[in-house]
């Protein structure tokens, strides 16, 4: 084939082989027989249209049953926005892209040479010529086509981005360095980045395009003599690599900007190097940039590649010396010979920039000089504080829960319970809740099958709740909420849980009225075990209809869902049920908090989740990894509560809180930062999906605590940024460690914040509390600091409480000598102190609670800012070593100074701590014996013999309570025989009333004969 064949005014012709004379043209053999290679060749599109219909399909099923469940909660503008902002992104830039590219290979292709030089290199290059040529369309067809469908999907991955730059809002407050508006450096300045990053890109795919394609056609050479590209592939390489070095020098002049966020080996932000060497370097470079492409440019009248190839080997050169050897020799030769005192100014920036980002600014900070003695009497003073040390560990309990509350096997409690308070006899008492939740797991292996796990076993069934200052005779925790159907003083609500943390990924509920229950509702005494019921509640997508059944049989790949009698015309499917995935589904722009948690609202079960808004654009504040802040012993050893994975962040505010209803699934968000300009942004973008804080009533209100994730990267910050003065800072000397959890024993791991009443130096009466502590780096493990933030937000509609969110800080002096966490627990493991509750010291008790037959766990080390030093409480539980055994607190450790006691009250420990009389007291000794194991539907009370014990007895009195008691029990069982539930827990109310008077009208050393129940009668 001649050279004129490849390059004539033909080949431009688009006659692309398929013409007359080819073997391509060659007709039907003669008698019309057509070649057997004919039917697998019509096969093959056959295939791949049917594959591209069923991928438009589950496509389209998908987005349909997105839309119908954003529809379902009522935030349909949250999909068509986010949806919307991604297929515009993703449009526009493989537009683009796509268009650079075919434009590159088009105008290379078109502009090629009609005659191509005669030589070696393009004699080599004529064979890969006819082996592209019959295939150059589809080529410049699906090339660009690909390439811009990766770029469109990068960018579509931009959305927060561009929503978050088109909604911006003013900070109100300017950097130092550039004196621009925060909100530059947090809404623009991410964007520019991203075009200059996706523009570069482009240009770079398209110049290559371009030069391959010259080069393959001729307009370009990389041997012999001469000219090496022809006139119109100079020009077209010339603008391309000019429009890249311009975007160049606009990627220069931003990096000035990204310099406040820029992590160095001492602070985030501008250093001396970066503010008097880096800077002028990057404006330099800018400007030079600019002149190479204007050189490039020259070169279409020049027709020499001499000087905008000098002035690119300029700028390189220009970028490595003063971009990088002058910024080296200015830090090293001037900068580390006087770093204190030169850095100082930007240390101080950086102190500044992180508090504000953080909100620890305004943090409330003293000295305590805590005392380490120990007298009668001390605690006289925090007799409001005592009653409220939490003695039940939420981390440690669930065992406990799930044994005496659980009632059936797929009833589950979460891993870690959580903590809250509510209003019981008119006092606020700090509370150990959980839901009874569905878990599938427990069913039994028998009875699981597509029906029953998506159609029968639908939901979890009420509360338990326990009292945080209490333990019971043999150490369960003192419930005043439990049983199903719930007993005690929350009150009427909706116990049934059909959103919650361990739901199944989707139920199919409802039916028409009248038509039989199909729901296990929960087990009681009837002949079938169990009561039925039928979703009542709007939450779920209507799924009657046969397109909507399709849909989400596709969805979930199960035809059951179209073929089976129990979907009907009033079924409802409900999916994505975990609370936090509903919250960040309605929410992508908020990170979620780790732990959320349940709380009896208005009648309903309520999962409260808190959000954050972050960025990591807030100049000059230190950069924090959330996911390594937000991890500590908890998360590491439960299920339940995780930490946020959520990379770096120098800008974090509680901005939102959301609750989810365990009933109907509806979210509500609640602005409650008002003033967080980044929540201010999303909220322009997403119109109308943040509530006002004024929406939240009074009784919600009462239920929000300060977050958990929050505190944790503000202590972690705290460790540092407590220290404010720039020389100190640059020390170092001053800095601080969150304590490694000394209760686990296997791992090191940060010790988690825990939630308290407590009454800080300064305060009137004890504040619900998030608590956490500080010891020094170095080797010396004593106590550096204190923290605590109030986390009572109050009861009022729409108005939290002035002092929420105030964190206090109490700074011990460098030469203190209090213990910290780890040397108390290391006293506790070793102690010969004994107790007047116990025959053994408190060393012998853990040896041999570990070796015969029992496990020690032990709970949560609090400490409490308490008579002038600081207080710490212990409990120690112990379980059996058998698979249904369960943790029960057997003793209270208290330490103080150097001294520590302990024994089965706190009560009993802090009077032996201080003397014989601490001068408060906690209300645990009371509850002895107030509460016993809570019987179920499978349990039987004892009917053995009654206990006894000896001493003087009230004996009017105590008979008249025996004789309430024995009628109440009486019209309890007589209650639960007939089914009136209601009757039933108003009798065990007058039974527990009476008992307390029994056990009154017989004090310690008295006699107490207690009525026992029939052999055989069984209670729920």
């Amino acid at each position: 084939m001649t050279q004129r064949d490849w390059f004539g005014q033909g080949g431009r012709g688009g006659d692309d082989g398929e013409g007359s004379g080819g073997p391509r043209s060659r007709g039907p053999r003669p008698g019309g027989h057509v070649p057997g290679g004919r039917r697998p060749r019509a096969l093959v599109p056959t295939l791949v249209i049917v594959a591209v219909i069923v991928i438009l399909v589950a496509v389209g099923a998908q987005l349909w049953t997105e839309k119908l469940w954003f529809d379902s909660v009522g935030f349909a503008q949250v999909f068509r926005t986010e949806l919307i902002t991604k297929v515009l992104l993703f449009l526009a830039a493989g537009v683009v892209t796509a268009a650079v590219i075919a434009s590159s290979l088009l105008i290379a292709y078109r502009t090629r040479p009609i005659y191509a030089p005669v030589t070696a290199e393009q004699r080599n290059l004529d064979h890969y010529r006819e082996m592209l040529e019959p295939l150059r369309r589809l080529a410049f067809i699906a090339l660009p086509a690909a390439v811009g469908l990766f770029a469109g999907i990068a960018a579509a991955a931009q959305w927060k981005t561009v929503l978050l730059w088109i909604n911006r809002v003013p900070f109100g407050s300017t950097d130092a360095a550039f004196h621009k508006d925060i909100g530059f450096f947090v809404f623009t300045l991410p964007w520019l980045d991203f075009l200059t990053g996706f523009f570069t890109m482009i240009l770079i795919l398209g110049a290559l395009a371009a030069a391959l394609t010259h080069y393959v056609y001729g307009g370009l050479q990389l041997q012999g003599r001469g000219a090496h590209t022809t006139t119109a592939a100079r020009i077209h390489l010339c603008v391309l690599l000019a429009a890249i070095v311009l975007v160049r020098a606009a990627s220069y002049w931003l990096d000035r900007y990204d310099l406040t966020t820029k992590e160095s080996h001492l602070i985030t932000g501008i250093t001396y190097t970066d503010a008097h060497a880096v800077l002028p370097t990057k404006a330099i470079l800018a400007v030079a940039a600019i002149v190479c492409a204007a050189l490039f440019i020259s070169t279409i009248w020049t027709r020499s590649w001499r000087f905008p190839l000098l002035g690119l080997s300029l700028l390189l050169v220009l970028a490595v010396a003063v971009g990088g050897i002058y910024p080296a020799l200015v830090q090293n030769f001037k900068v580390k010979p006087s770093e204190k005192t030169l850095e100082a100014p930007y240390i101080e920036r950086n102190i500044k920039a992180t508090r504000a980002a953080y909100n620890i600014d305004t943090t409330d900070s003293e000295t305590y000089d805590a005392t380490t003695t120990a007298n009668q009497g001390q605690l006289r003073d925090d007799a409001q504080t005592i009653p409220g040390i939490r003695l039940v560990d939420p981390s440690l309990v669930s065992p406990t829960f799930q044994q005496l509350q659980a009632v059936k096997s797929y009833y589950k409690f979460a891993d870690s319970l959580d903590v809250d308070r509510y209003t019981i006899d008119g006092k606020s008492r700090d509370t150990v809740i959980a839901v009874r939740e569905l878990d599938l797991s427990g069913v039994p292996a028998d009875q699981r099958n597509w029906i029953n796990d998506h159609t029968v076993y639908t939901h979890g069934f009420g509360v338990v709740a326990a009292y945080g200052n209490q333990r019971g005779a043999d150490g369960q925790p003192v419930f005043f909420e439990k049983n199903i159907p719930p007993v005690g003083p929350l009150g009427k609500f909706e116990p049934r849980i059909y959103f919650g943390e361990k739901s199944p990924i989707y139920s199919i509920v409802g039916g028409p009225k009248g038509s039989t229950p199909r729901e296990l509702d929960y087990p009681d005494q009837s002949k079938t075990g169990q009561k039925n019921n039928t979703y009542q509640g709007d939450g779920g997508v209507p799924i009657g209809s046969f397109f909507k059944k399709a849909a989400y049989a596709i969805k979930y790949r199960n035809l059951k869902i179209m073929l089976t009698d129990t979907v009907n015309s009033d079924s409802r499917l409900l999916d994505h049920r975990s609370p936090r995935e509903r919250v960040q589904r309605v929410a992508p722009w908020l990170k979620v908090d780790g732990n959320p948690y349940p709380a009896v609202v208005d009648g309903r079960v309520k999962w409260i989740v808190d959000g954050y808004t972050t960025s990591a654009h807030y100049p000059y504040s230190s950069l924090q990894s959330i996911g390594s802040a937000t991890s500590d012993a908890l998360t590491e050893r439960t299920t339940s509560v995780s930490a946020i994975q959520a990379g770096k962040v120098n800008y974090i505010r509680n901005s939102v809180k959301a609750t989810v209803d365990a009933y109907d699934g509806s979210v509500h968000l609640y602005a409650w930062d008002k003033n967080d300009p980044v929540l201010r942004a999303w909220s322009k973008a997403f119109h109308g999906s943040v509530e006002p804080m004024a929406k939240i009533d009074g009784d919600l209100m009462s239920h929000l605590r300060y977050p958990e994730d929050l505190f944790k990267v503000q202590r972690t910050l705290m460790a540092r940024y407590h220290v404010t003065d720039p020389e100190s800072f640059f020390g170092g000397g001053d800095y601080w460690l969150v304590p490694d959890d000394p209760t686990q024993e296997q791992v090191k791991v940060p010790q988690p914040p825990y939630y308290l009443s407590v009454a800080m130096p300064g305060q009137k009466s004890p504040q619900f509390s998030l608590t956490t502590t500080f010891m020094p780096t170095g080797d010396r493990p004593v106590l550096a600091g204190f923290m605590a933030v109030d986390a009572n937000a109050g009861d009022k509609d729409g108005k939290r409480r002035q002092d929420y969110g105030q964190i206090r800080l109490l700074e011990l002096p460098r030469d203190t000598t209090v213990k910290g966490p780890g040397q108390v627990q290391n006293d506790i493991e070793s102690s010969n102190v004994s107790s007047p509750r116990f025959p053994q010291t408190l060393s012998q008790f853990l040896s041999l609670n570990r070796q015969e037959g029992s496990r020690i766990q032990l709970g949560n080390l609090l400490t409490l800012p308490v008579g002038g030093g600081m207080l710490y409480v212990e409990p120690i539980y112990v379980s059996a070593k058998t698979g249904s055994s369960y943790p029960l607190s057997r003793a209270i450790v208290a330490a103080f100074g150097n001294k520590l006691a302990w024994s089965d009250t706190l009560d009993g420990a802090l009077d032996g701590l201080f003397g014989g009389n601490s001068g408060a007291t906690a209300g645990d000794s009371g509850s002895q014996g107030s509460e016993g194991p809570t019987p179920t539907s499978s349990s039987s009370p004892s009917s053995g013999p009654s206990s006894t014990t000896t001493g003087k007895v009230d004996k009017t009195a105590l008979d008249q309570a025996l004789a309430e008691a024995q009628q109440a029990y009486s019209d309890g069982q007589a209650a639960l025989k007939r089914g009136d539930f209601a009757a039933y827990g108003e009798a065990q109310k007058r039974l527990e009333a009476a008992l307390a008077k029994a056990v009154a009208a017989a004090p310690e050393g008295g006699s107490v004969t207690m009525p026992s129940a029939p052999s055989g009668t069984k209670t729920p």
